[in-house]
C-alpha cells in the first residue's frame, strides 16, 4: 500500500534527479563549456567502465571451483562483441546474459559431475 510518505519520498527523489540532470544545461546555457568539464566528459566514461570491471570481478574466486572461468569467458564475450560491433549496450547486455547462462545452467551441472 502506497502511503503519503512513500509518495512524497518518490516525488522528492524524482525532483532531485530531474534537477541534477538539468543543472549542467542551466549552468552552461549560452556560455562556452569550460575545458575542465569537456575533459571530464572525455575521460570519465573510461574511468567508470574500469571501476565497474573492478567492482564486478572483485569477488571472483580463482582458487576454487569454478576458478573464475565464467567471469573470464563473459569478459571475453564483452570484449569480442565490442571490438566487432562497437556497441556498448550490446556488449554489456550480451556479456551479462552469457554470464548468467553460465552461472545458472552450466556451472551447477559441472559441479554435480565433480
Amino acid at each position: 500500500m502506497v502511503t503519503k510518505q512513500t509518495f512524497a519520498l518518490i516525488a522528492v527523489i524524482a525532483v532531485v534527479t530531474l534537477l541534477l540532470r538539468a543543472l549542467p544545461f542551466l549552468i552552461f546555457s549560452g556560455r562556452k563549456t569550460p575545458a575542465f568539464v569537456t575533459y571530464l566528459g572525455k575521460v570519465l566514461p573510461y574511468a567508470i567502465m574500469g571501476m565497474l570491471v573492478v567492482y564486478c570481478l572483485k569477488d571472483t574466486t580463482v582458487l576454487s571451483f569454478p576458478y573464475g572461468i565464467p567471469e573470464l569467458l563473459a569478459c571475453g564475450v564483452v570484449v569480442l562483441l565490442h571490438l566487432w560491433r562497437k556497441n556498448t549496450l550490446l556488449s554489456i547486455g550480451a556479456g551479462t546474459a552469457f554470464y548468467m547462462l553460465l552461472v545458472q545452467l552450466v556451472v551447477p551441472k559441472l559441479a554435480a559431475l565433480f
